[in-house]
């Protein structure tokens, strides 16, 4: 049965009625529904030593001047978690709207797990604003910006140790460099060169609707993203299993909040903008 609110559903399709632009924005919500752990979860925390460390003394670059060789045994192990998930439902819906409507959809991603594009999003429309854990780039800054891990790494577990060799095999292919993984550290500000930030926000002040799904409003340039469509007047819809700040964005813009998972709501949602058909059976690239 849809059990999706019809007057979400009307909301959707008379915002794009008249072919206006469809900006959706994903969290970790989506990506938990594949079993990738959330950021901020105990998964998240790392044994040096006898020391344990919170994901947000890991995630910057100060740590990886003082040690790269285990930020790298970190991001490798998370890189694992996510290669050894598969895109769900709201992936595989997400990847089945955008070519149904050419030129008018964006996907901004907070998730660097990948999972949009091996489930047959678009590079092109997929702005992934916090980077890819499937990419490293020079910490030089050389003509081979970014460039994929290397192969070898996709079981790496927790209690895997990084030799000598193996930490130079993580060096830049071009200069020889030392490289990083292609994230964003919290010490670190948005950039249009690494992680399309511009892009993104050009693309929400023409939206004609906003759908926010599995975020929680924690970082920045999300919740600008959501302010500026408020600000455009178009309505937004908020997709979450718990009360979050896009939650009260949607209903000040005469949007909806949806309490719900994105892998139920998502094809239900999407299919009316595809013909009416749920939009689950999307094939994966994968």
């Amino acid at each position: 049965m849809d059990s999706l609110d019809p007057d979400a559903r009307e909301i959707a399709t008379a915002a794009l009625a008249d072919g206006g632009a469809l900006v959706v924005l994903t969290g970790a919500g989506i990506s938990a529904e594949s079993g990738v752990p959330t950021f901020r979860g105990p998964e998240g925390y790392w044994t040096i030593g006898s020391r344990h460390y919170h994901p947000q003394e890991l995630a910057t670059a100060a740590a990886f001047r003082r040690m790269p060789r285990e930020i790298w045994r970190w991001y490798l192990t998370r890189r694992a978690i996510c290669r050894a998930a598969t895109p769900n439902a709201g992936h595989l819906a997400l990847a089945a709207v955008e070519p149904a409507l050419p030129g008018r959809f964006t996907l901004v991603t907070q998730n660097v797990d990948g999972l949009h594009r091996r489930a047959g999003s678009s590079s092109a429309d997929t702005l992934q604003i916090h980077g890819n854990i499937d990419e490293a780039r020079c910490t030089n800054g050389c003509s081979a910006d970014r460039f994929p891990v290397p192969a070898g790494f996709d079981a790496f577990g927790r209690d895997d140790a990084l030799d000598d060799d193996d930490f130079a095999r993580l060096a830049c292919p071009s200069c020889g460099a030392p490289a990083r993984p292609h994230v964003l550290w919290f010490d670190e500000t948005y950039d249009e060169a690494h992680y399309r930030a511009e892009s993104a926000m050009a693309r929400a002040a023409e939206a004609a609707l906003l759908i926010v799904v599995g975020t929680a409003g924690a970082t920045n340039l999300p919740m600008q993203i959501g302010h500026r469509v408020l600000r455009s007047g178009a309505p937004i819809l908020d997709v979450n299993l718990e009360d979050n700040p896009f939650a009260a964005l949607a209903v000040r813009s005469g949007g909806r909040a949806l309490r719900g998972s994105a892998a139920t709501v998502l094809p239900a949602l999407l299919g009316a903008l595809v013909g009416g058909q749920d939009s689950h059976s999307a094939p994966t690239s994968c």
